[in-house]
């Protein structure tokens, strides 16, 4: 699990920060509490698909398997 949380966090951080969002904005795009952007880029959480889903949207990334990518 812990390779898991690690992956998407660093991918999650990569594409939040290609997209020129802070933590909190991307939070607010997505509905999300303002911290939980950053439990999930600290591998303190495990993201809800729902919740993949909507950061996807919210980054512009043309699919969610980029925020899943190399997650074996």
């Amino acid at each position: 699990m812990h390779s898991t949380r690690k992956q998407f966090a660093d991918n999650l951080r990569r594409h939040r920060k290609r997209a020129g969002l802070t933590q909190e904005a991307l939070a607010n795009a997505c509905d999300l509490h303002p911290t939980a952007v950053g439990k999930l880029e600290r591998q303190e959480r495990t993201p809800r698909l729902d919740t993949v889903v909507a950061l996807s949207r919210a980054l512009g990334l043309k699919s969610v398997s980029e925020l899943v990518r190399g997650i074996k």
